[in-house]
């Protein structure tokens, strides 16, 4: 890395109060996001797994 380089880079500010809460509103809609992801999967999961045990169970006369 070349002294150019480092001297050159700007120092970043640190966010304001609204900045702040938008970062975060931001961070929890991506977390809620994800969250509605997995559940979904692990509902499909179990689904599958229920289907599953139904198809192994021997029929019964």
């Amino acid at each position: 890395m070349l002294i150019k380089e480092v001297t050159t880079i700007k120092p970043i500010r640190p966010l304001t109060p609204q900045q702040q809460r938008i970062d975060t509103l931001k961070q929890q809609v991506k977390r809620s996001q994800e969250a509605v992801k997995a559940e979904r999967q692990r509902q499909q999961v179990a689904k599958a797994q229920t289907q599953l045990a139904k198809a192994k169970m021997p029929i019964q006369n």
